[in-house]
């Protein structure tokens, strides 16, 4: 069963799907992450979920998949009769239903930080900025005494943000604070609207900021995936689609798939304008990447060994997700011309 203590979201039946997505953070003092790592690994491992989960000691953060059993399992384990013990309780959790296996391992990792800012004084289970649930987000960010800042790098806000918002054209999460220093001040920005894409590095920007004395901050509860999620499109001020951490790439508004692909080389997100582009040539080369003659290399290598595996009836490392994505996406541009064509009639 779903533990009791979490809060999850699933927008799909389980019963039409084989695969059960857990999407988990939470910021909690877990000292002992390092003695957990083992334990959690061999739970994972013994129930075939795969995926990656990272520990540190200020928490947990990671996606995992398996058959429904075995993540209710997972999430018994996380939240209530396991190691942690209480410590994970009301845990942001989402789940979502997949009809083919979206990861290839199981990872367990142990790191530093669940979110990496390397700042020492920011300490989320202490202090964050105030939640807002999507449904009074579009009165918050409308309002013009407020600030909003997109927290995501630019390979991210590339894809599609919100109306407004600023973008710190920053290549890792490091970076903001380097933003917040030269282009906010406390004195002047009495309120400050930030956002992400599920939520845990606003929790972490907003308790940096009000460690640098700005008083007022927010951040979107659920980050832009819950947002899209449960605002209807036609009242929504998000503009394009959202990255996520996988092989979808992109999902837009009802947690659609999206148009965005991957370079096999840089791992840059490509819309469809990127792909029509001359510097552009599948399982090779971007325009994001088109001057990095080692990754193009590197990149060549792996789409040889990729037909090579097709052409003697096997599949490659990551082909299949790959694959089952495209027809996804597909599906999803007939499903849209077929609509079209009926609106048309």
């Amino acid at each position: 069963m779903n533990a009791p203590t979490s809060k999850s979201t699933s927008s799909l039946p389980q019963s039409h799907h084989p695969y059960k997505v857990m999407a988990v953070y939470k910021f909690a003092a877990l000292p002992d992450a390092e003695m957990l790592k083992g334990p959690l690994a061999e739970f994972c491992w013994g129930r075939g979920i795969k995926g990656t989960l990272i520990l540190a000691p200020e928490g947990i953060n990671g996606t995992v998949a398996g058959t429904p059993e075995a993540v209710d399992a997972l999430a018994g384990y996380l939240f209530a009769s396991g190691p942690f013990g209480t410590r994970l309780a009301g845990a942001e959790v989402k789940y979502s239903f997949a009809d083919t296996a979206p990861f290839l391992r199981m990872k367990v990792r142990l790191k530093p930080e669940i979110v990496t800012l390397r700042a020492p004084q920011v300490d989320p289970n202490r202090q964050v900025g105030t939640y807002v649930e999507p449904e009074d987000w579009n009165a918050l960010i409308e309002r013009n005494d407020v600030v909003l800042v997109d927290t995501r790098n630019d390979y991210e806000v590339g894809l599609g943000t919100f109306q407004r918002a600023l973008d710190p054209h920053t290549s890792s999460f490091v970076e903001f604070k380097d933003y917040v220093e030269q282009h906010l001040d406390p004195k002047k920005d009495k309120k400050v609207a930030m956002f992400c894409t599920g939520g845990i590095r606003c929790e972490k920007a907003s308790s940096y900021l009000l460690s640098q004395g700005f008083e007022e901050v927010f951040h979107l509860k659920g980050g832009i995936l819950k947002y899209l999620e449960v605002v209807p499109e036609e009242q929504s001020r998000f503009s394009g689609e959202c990255f996520v951490f996988d092989e979808r790439v992109s999902v837009g508004h009802g947690l659609e798939l999206g148009n965005a692909t991957l370079c096999r080389a840089c791992r840059h997100p490509l819309t469809e304008a990127d792909r029509r582009h001359a510097d552009y040539h599948e399982g090779v080369s971007c325009p994001y990447c088109k001057d990095d003659a080692a990754k193009h290399e590197a990149a060549a290598e792996r789409q040889r060994q990729m037909d090579l595996a097709r052409s003697r009836g096997g599949t490659h490392l990551g082909d299949a997700a790959k694959a089952d994505a495209e027809r996804r996406r597909l599906q999803k541009k007939q499903q849209a011309e077929r609509s079209r064509q009926s609106n048309k009639g």
